[in-house]
């Protein structure tokens, strides 16, 4: 009983360990819900069999055992297990040696060439080897069902891309006034003129001049001058003074535009400009960090102006 045991284990062991390599591989994915009761319920289905081949070894031993006492003619026998190892594993040694087939007479310089038995297992899978390599040729190469590693990992890198460009969509679409940032970019900076020109000039001029809106150009701002404030503005509106809100209208990557579009309009010199209106806003964090007073002084130039005055 025992070598039976030895020898499901062993087979066990050979299945299941590409199995354990793939998830050692793929662990670094975090596993969901379902995905963890699939694989509880693919292990508990391998049990059972697994407990299936065991009981099924075991009742097949213990009846050829019932049947070799009831019958004293079937002790000589060889049993179900020895019938299986003769015939795909060692196969008939005694036969292959009876048959003279160990040595040929290929004879070269006094040196004869040995026949050794192949057994059967290893019969078995030379014959699969060719199988297998005669479909893997015929589906890769003659029909061109397969894809080959260059277009495998070019088709990863579409994937990938498609992942990326996900990723960078849902990042945009989860942006609010807490988290925006100012995009000087060229791109953005002229998307942000559109849709400026499409919605805003109406009430602050084409050049941010201001109207019946405010102007935008100066320094000074109702509502903060900083893009978290600009942003704030656009996506919510101000109802009281007529502003409508445009967070139905643009998405959160039009509105980063148009604020940053917004921003990049102070300091410049618009046509009629409007009065200024709310309070001076001089950058708070966003703010150039002034030029530091207390750094040492030039000692060269204080000797030269020294070396000066004394001559």
């Amino acid at each position: 009983m025992k070598k039976y045991l030895a020898f499901l284990l062993m087979m066990g062991i050979s299945v299941f360990m590409p199995v354990f390599a793939q998830n050692d591989a793929a662990s670094t994915a975090p596993l969901d819900k379902n995905q963890l009761t699939i694989l509880i319920i693919l292990g508990v289905i391998l049990g059972m069999i697994l407990l299936l081949l065991v009981l099924i070894v075991y009742l097949m031993s213990f009846m050829s055992e019932v049947f070799r006492k009831d019958d004293p003619s079937m002790a000589d026998e060889p049993s179900w297990w020895e019938s299986f190892k003769e015939r795909f594993v060692t196969g008939d040694i005694e036969e292959e040696q009876a048959g003279g087939k160990l040595m040929t007479d290929h004879s070269y310089d006094g040196i004869q060439e040995l026949d050794n038995f192949m057994p059967p297992w290893l019969q078995y899978v030379f014959t699969g080897t060719i199988i297998i390599a005669v479909v893997y040729f015929g589906y890769y190469t003659v029909l061109g069902y397969g894809q080959t590693g260059i277009e495998e990992y070019e088709e990863e890198l579409r994937i990938a891309a498609v992942e990326a460009e996900t990723r960078g969509v849902s990042m945009l679409a989860a942006m609010d006034e807490t988290n925006v940032e100012v995009d000087n970019s060229a791109a953005a900076i002229s998307a942000g003129k559109t849709i400026f020109g499409a919605n805003c000039a109406a009430c602050h001029a084409a050049d941010g001049g201001g109207g019946i809106g405010p102007n935008l150009t100066d320094e000074y701002w109702l509502h903060g001058g900083s893009i978290k404030d600009v942003f704030s503005v656009v996506k919510y509106g101000v109802i009281e003074k007529g502003m409508v809100p445009w967070e139905d209208q643009l998405s959160p990557k039009e509105i980063q535009d148009v604020s940053s579009f917004i921003l990049s309009l102070v300091g410049t010199s618009p046509a009629a400009p409007k009065a200024p209106q709310g309070e001076l806003y001089s950058g708070g964090d966003e703010a150039a960090p002034a030029e530091d007073s207390s750094a040492p002084a030039d000692s060269t130039a204080v000797a030269s102006d020294a070396i000066a005055e004394a001559e």
